[in-house]
């Protein structure tokens, strides 16, 4: 169990920091080019790894670093890609599609909540 906390641990550290560079990088004042370009980095990457450690046996460890760990650090949105994507192959079209429209639209309202509260 520890092993799995610090293999996430240092994944999630490894993600996030490369999500700051990459805004850093990137700077916008319209359109935030960083972040679609870390949703959909990170939604191919964890894609990639999906695929591969789907034709590998016992890889616990390299899924805790690399899909929990550093795509979780590095976008929450390639999570939520990977939800829909087995859904999808579940061919649950209806829950799929529920789920997006659920997640947007309750991420903006909450956004928005939470900015309302914190005034």
């Amino acid at each position: 169990m520890l092993k799995n906390i610090l293999l996430v641990a240092l994944g999630g550290a490894t993600g996030s920091v490369l999500r700051y560079l990459t805004y850093y990088f990137l700077p916008s004042k319209t359109i935030n080019k960083a972040t679609l370009l870390v949703n959909i980095l990170g939604s191919l990457i964890i894609g990639l790894l999906a695929g591969y450690f789907s034709r590998l046996h016992n890889t616990t460890t390299l899924q805790n670093l690399l899909i929990v760990g550093f795509c979780g650090g590095f976008t929450t949105y390639s999570a939520f890609s990977w939800d829909v994507f087995v859904l999808l192959q579940q061919h649950k079209i209806l829950n799929a599609v529920g789920y997006i429209l659920v997640m947007l639209i309750l991420a903006v309202l909450f956004t928005y909540i939470g900015y309302i509260i914190s005034k």
